[in-house]
């Protein structure tokens, strides 16, 4: 393989190991680092798929647009949907031709500003951040989205297209999001990219900037958030910024530290648009095969009901992640993030399918489908669970008159909440 084709995977200030591409193969290598594996330090970074020898391991399995010929540990760092629109119009401003950039060299620009702890190196050279106006930085955005199938020529300010890139090609997902960080004391706001220091509340912002719904996306998950930790599942605090803008603290950039996080996709090598793996009983194996506690096992399951309940139906495997310590070298599952209600309300659909299956049912699930969950992942009190979050669809339309939801569109959702 050419020398260029191959770059260098760090986290926590050491170098993992190296990791190559032969794209006429479609296939990838990776070698770990021998001090890495002399040290005996984080045993555990990649409990699944990379194993911890010394010899060149080769990935030729995972061609699809999710792993893009990547191990799944590195393909979670990916930019998804939206960061691909920031990505391809930045290189066009730059004169550079998006479908010529390579699978490493695209993570090389993501180098150390990706989600989780995982580094890239040799790192592509982007000018270092500065402080950012929300307002100026949504203009930008909006002129991107109008224009993603070509950005040349339209006038497009560098320096702003620079920030946009920085903060919001590395956050995964198929919505507007940018990365920034908020200065605790004074409130000045940066690009959120590269700090990760303590005096910085870091937040991923989800834009309030449809064109193409009546209502407000964000404000909807906002009061999904406020349901959900009533419903007692672990979320990190978040709040709305100007009333459009769904703002959440991130859980990878925590007491100054990056955290190394792994989706189910990452961990396991799931493709979260393959129905055959999405499944909430993979979810659980994968929880019992990563030691987790059992307060972990009874958290997943009360996301299950809730997402039920309240009809998420885009509960995918690269929704659900997992945070490792590399203090003790164990993993835990990761505070719940993209709760919601993923559906057009305005749309009426006459039959819906959830991402992941229930006792091997994406429709008409039944209590005695969930029952069987609980059963097999020693579930206390599951019913008692199950009835709580019911009770809680009263919540709904309080909050959303709250936030000046309108009423058909409450209407719209709470006909669709599982009251079996």
């Amino acid at each position: 393989m050419s020398k260029n084709n191959i770059i260098e995977i760090y986290a926590f200030d050491q170098e993992i190991g190296k990791l190559g591409l032969d794209p006429d193969r479609r296939a990838s290598y990776f070698q770990y680092n021998p001090e890495f594996l002399n040290s005996e330090k984080y045993t555990r970074i990649f409990p699944l798929l990379i194993r911890r020898i010394k010899e060149v391991q080769l990935f030729d399995r995972y061609n699809s647009n999710t792993f893009r010929g990547l191990p799944p540990p590195f393909a979670d760092s990916l930019p998804d949907l939206f960061g691909n629109i920031i990505f391809k119009a930045w290189l066009e401003n730059t004169h550079k031709d998006f479908n010529q950039i390579s699978v490493l060299e695209q993570l090389c620009y993501v180098g150390k500003r990706g989600m989780g702890a995982l580094e890239f190196a040799p790192a592509k050279k982007i000018p270092e951040g500065t402080t950012i106006d929300l307002t100026e930085i949504i203009e930008v955005v909006n002129q991107v989205l109008e224009n993603k199938n070509n950005v040349t020529g339209q006038g497009l300010d560098t320096t702003s297209l620079i920030n946009i890139f920085k903060i919001g090609s590395s956050a995964g997902g198929a919505r507007p999001k940018i990365l920034i960080s908020q200065d605790k004391t004074t409130g000045r706001i940066i690009p959120g990219d590269l700090v990760y220091s303590n005096d910085y509340d870091h937040y991923l912002i989800k834009l309030g900037i449809d064109k193409d719904v009546s209502y407000s996306r964000e404000t909807i998950e906002y009061v999904y958030y406020r349901m959900a930790v009533d419903a007692g599942i672990e979320m990190m605090p978040s709040r709305m910024i100007d009333e459009r803008h769904f703002a959440t603290l991130r859980f990878d950039r925590v007491d100054g530290r990056k955290k190394h996080i792994l989706t189910a996709c990452g961990m396991r090598g799931w493709d979260f648009e393959d129905p055959q793996v999405s499944a909430y009983e993979n979810l659980f194996d994968l929880a019992l095969y990563l030691k987790l506690e059992q307060r972990d096992i009874d958290q997943l399951f009360r996301r299950m009901v809730f997402n039920l309940v309240f009809a998420n139906h885009d509960d995918h495997l690269k929704n659900h992640a997992f945070i490792y310590d590399e203090i003790s070298d164990q993993w835990r599952l990761a505070p719940a993030y993209d709760i919601t209600y993923s559906l057009n309300p305005l749309i009426n659909f006459t039959q819906t399918s959830r991402a992941l299956s229930i006792n091997g049912k994406r429709t008409s699930i039944t209590r005695a489908d969930v029952n069987s969950i609980a059963e097999k992942y020693t579930i206390s009190r599951a019913d008692s669970v199950m009835t709580g979050i019911q009770d809680l669809t009263a919540a709904w339309p309080v909050y959303a008159k709250e936030y000046s939801i309108s009423e058909n569109v409450v209407r719209a959702i709470q006909k669709s909440y599982w009251m079996q």
